[in-house]
């Protein structure tokens, strides 16, 4: 099939079995370690990873984007096809397959964020969009949180994604071993709004469920607590995303 756009002809494709396969794929976690690829969804997205020099595999549209993408890395196929190989419920009009960088080293320097077994993908993509707005260069992940290449997490990230360098490593034994002050969010510690808050430090938010281990609440020398103000008490916690907001923002007003 032909279209015209703005008077230029562009070739519809059919996508492959097989692309269809790998690309599906790539919504395992399994798939993606072992292939070193993963997916992105939507022109915001994927030209914020295009500018940051991530390595194109190739790119899926349904329309006519991306100008300074040519020859064989981009595909122009039909909303159908796009449906087939999105991870999103409502495929947007584009979708692009990356190569995984590699991490690049740890700089303990400044504000870090260390998360504890995060696992919703909303969680943690949101929480990379707070350390972007915020500043925060460097999260450290414990291994058993979310995959950040999940495609749910890439795209609650809007990108930001591209501007935060996110490490996975076994928790302990680095906060055991940093200089920096080790701060964790808990239902009892030192007022938030009435602590004087330092430039330097890495803070850990926990599980959505649990809270911060018991193994890493060990590390923490600085508890923190956001306080309730509703007559009643009744709220048990807030949402780690909301949290990290509202402790962020508290660092920064300094």
């Amino acid at each position: 099939m032909v279209v015209k756009y703005f008077n230029q002809k562009y070739i519809i494709s059919m996508v492959s079995k097989n692309q269809i396969k790998l690309i599906s794929s790539l919504h395992q976690k399994k798939f993606r370690q072992s292939l070193n690829l993963f997916i992105a969804e939507g022109q915001k997205v994927i030209q914020e990873l295009l500018d940051a020099n991530f390595v194109l595999e190739h790119l899926y549209q349904t329309e006519s984007l991306f100008s300074d993408i040519i020859g064989d890395k981009k595909t122009l196929i039909e909303f159908n096809d796009l449906k087939k190989i999105s991870a999103l419920t409502v495929p947007n009009n584009c979708l692009a397959v990356f190569q995984t960088p590699n991490p690049k080293p740890i700089i303990e320097k400044g504000l870090l964020i260390a998360l504890d077994d995060i696992r919703d993908p909303g969680n943690f993509g949101t929480i990379l969009r707070l350390c972007d707005w915020f500043g925060i260069e460097q999260v450290l992940c414990s291994k058993a949180t979310v995959d950040l290449y999940n495609p749910k997490v890439i795209q609650a990230t809007m990108g930001s994604v591209a501007r935060v360098n996110i490490n996975y490593l076994n928790l302990k034994p680095f906060l055991e071993n940093t200089k920096l002050s080790v701060f964790g969010t808990f239902m009892e510690g030192e007022n938030i709004y009435k602590t004087d808050l330092p430039n330097d430090g890495i803070i850990v938010m926990g599980n959505e469920a649990n809270g911060i281990s018991t193994e890493i609440e060990k590390m923490i020398n600085r508890r923190l607590t956001i306080p309730r103000f509703g007559n009643l008490q009744k709220t048990e916690s807030l949402n780690v995303a909301t949290a990290t907001a509202i402790v962020l923002s508290e660092f920064r007003r300094g």
